[in-house]
């Protein structure tokens, strides 16, 4: 059994890339047949409820268990 690359022989090498290939072509087959379910459901999206507005920006900080606004 070759252990290392750098000594491995000719068949060795060509069962890795053709291993190497057939995963290849599985990933690239489950990336074409696999589908996100579109029904639409993003476009129906309403916002409903009162619309907030971003107040002033503020900094906290705590220091020795006081908080300074």
């Amino acid at each position: 059994m070759n252990h290392s690359l750098v000594t491995a022989d000719r068949t060795t090498h060509l069962k890795i890339v053709a291993v190497s290939l057939v995963a290849a072509i599985a990933v690239i087959m489950v990336g074409i047949t696999a589908r996100v379910t579109d029904n639409g459901a993003s476009a129906n999206l309403q916002a409903h409820g009162p619309v907030l507005k971003a107040g002033k920006p503020a900094a906290v900080t705590a220091r020795d268990g006081t908080t300074v606004q």
